[in-house]
């Protein structure tokens, strides 16, 4: 397993998923519930479920020529980079966290969890990186984990300090670093083709 890959990963998912719709939902689900644990539970298993059909993808990908391999990589990092900047851009008109709380099960909030996170991240921009980079590296494993950790690491933030994050730090520019690193990797990933 490459520890390259793997921090390869963390570093290009986590800055994307920061800003990401799913932080905020997580923020969300915390104020809902009030039990930032288990909502964090149900978060990570969806992200599982998320890397692994990224990662499967990516493989896939993988298979195809080397050129095209470098051409849909690079791609996908740019395009990435163009919906991060847009969304920096939006980002005044973030959602307000619903300030009613219900007290729920620990199923009901794990599931509950869970079942927003899956459905609100098919083809979000972090599972097309994670795909984009497990095509790229052949590193499948690694990139899971790598991918999977720091998307674990932001749903832990935005689990345990989520609504004070958002009153401090301006997300629009978290999208902006995040919009400079896909845009990178994709300049990055095309110039090598020229090499």
């Amino acid at each position: 397993m490459s520890i390259h890959a793997l921090l390869q990963a963390f570093v290009t998912v986590f800055p994307a998923e920061l800003p990401d719709k799913s932080m905020f939902a997580t923020i969300v689900l915390v104020t809902r519930f009030r039990r930032p644990l288990w909502v964090w539970v149900g978060v990570v298993a969806a992200f599982a479920v998320h890397v692994v059909v990224a990662v499967v993808a990516g493989s896939l990908i993988g298979l195809l020529p080397d050129v095209v391999v470098q051409l849909i990589v690079g791609a996908l990092f740019l395009a990435g980079a163009v919906l991060l900047w847009r969304a920096g851009r939006q980002a005044a008109a973030a959602p307000e966290v619903d300030e009613r709380a219900v007290r729920a099960t620990v199923l009901a909030t794990v599931a509950g969890s869970f079942g927003v996170i899956a459905l609100a991240e098919w083809g979000d921009l972090t599972q097309i990186a994670t795909a984009s980079l497990a095509a790229r590296s052949g590193e499948p494993l690694a990139t899971a984990i790598g991918a999977w950790l720091a998307l674990a690491a932001v749903a832990g933030l935005a689990a345990a300090f989520g609504q004070e994050l958002v009153r401090r730090v301006p997300l629009h520019k978290v999208n902006y670093v995040g919009a400079a690193i896909f845009a990178g990797l994709g300049i990055w990933t095309l110039l090598e083709l020229a090499v």
